[in-house]
């Protein structure tokens, strides 16, 4: 099974920006959208971004849309999330995860999850 490894979190303060890395190892020559979601504490996992294999689609949630962009590297098989303008909600735990094709960006068909990297947004 792929491994995923998120890194790049930390403390920022409101406003700032932070970069997410999600390096995927083991097993990686499978074609697969992925995709970033978080979870703060008491709450359900929430969908952020989705991106196909050849990077020609991408979904982004209302809440993130026009702050955060979803990219990849195939060649380097890592996926990342750069975060700008960032709120306090933003705070939890970020995970990547894989989706079940190539193309399909329904947060639905996401099932394998990275350990998570804790982003807080905080003075």
């Amino acid at each position: 099974q792929v491994q995923l490894v998120e890194s790049g979190g930390g403390l920022v303060q409101p406003g700032g920006s932070l970069r997410l890395s999600c390096v995927a190892s083991g097993h990686t020559s499978s074609r697969y959208a992925m995709g970033w979601f978080r979870q703060a504490p008491g709450k359900d996992r929430e969908w952020l971004a989705t991106i196909t294999w050849s990077s020609d689609g991408t979904f982004h949630a209302d809440s993130v849309r026009g702050r955060f962009t979803i990219s990849r590297d195939n060649a380097e098989n890592t996926l990342y999330l750069q975060m700008n303008s960032l709120k306090p909600e933003d705070t939890g735990v970020y995970y990547c995860a894989r989706g079940s094709s190539s193309d399909d960006l329904n947060p639905s068909t996401f099932h394998y999850w990275g350990q998570g990297t804790q982003v807080t947004v905080s003075n």
